[in-house]
């Protein structure tokens, strides 16, 4: 654990390597995402889980708040009576200019 346990609360994080462009050893691996389990801007403790990915994880779900709408819960009311329709289609996401692309998002 890259992190201590408030209350014994700690938890260790598994992660999976898909692509090892670096070609890492797994000793500089786990080194390296122990220092970066230190990064994290919110929090001046080490967290649990690398920036990047609860970054990311943040990321998407402040998308998903931006995409919902309020008609998005398919309700509508009729004569005192609500009733359940079909949600709306959600149009297809903005594509991202290249320029965003490789920019680090912070939420």
């Amino acid at each position: 654990c890259s992190h201590w346990g408030v209350k014994g609360t700690s938890r260790p994080t598994h992660y999976h390597v898909l692509s090892d462009e670096n070609q890492f050893t797994s000793d500089e691996l786990q080194k390296l995402v122990y220092n970066l389990c230190f990064t994290f801007v919110r929090c001046t403790k080490p967290i649990s889980l690398v920036p990047p990915a609860y970054y990311a994880h943040l990321a998407a779900y402040r998308g998903r708040l931006y995409l919902e709408r309020s008609e998005s819960l398919g309700l509508f009311r009729s004569d005192s009576t609500l009733s359940r329709a079909a949600p709306p289609k959600t149009p297809p996401l903005p594509k991202l200019s290249e320029n965003i692309k490789k920019l680090m998002f912070y939420c």
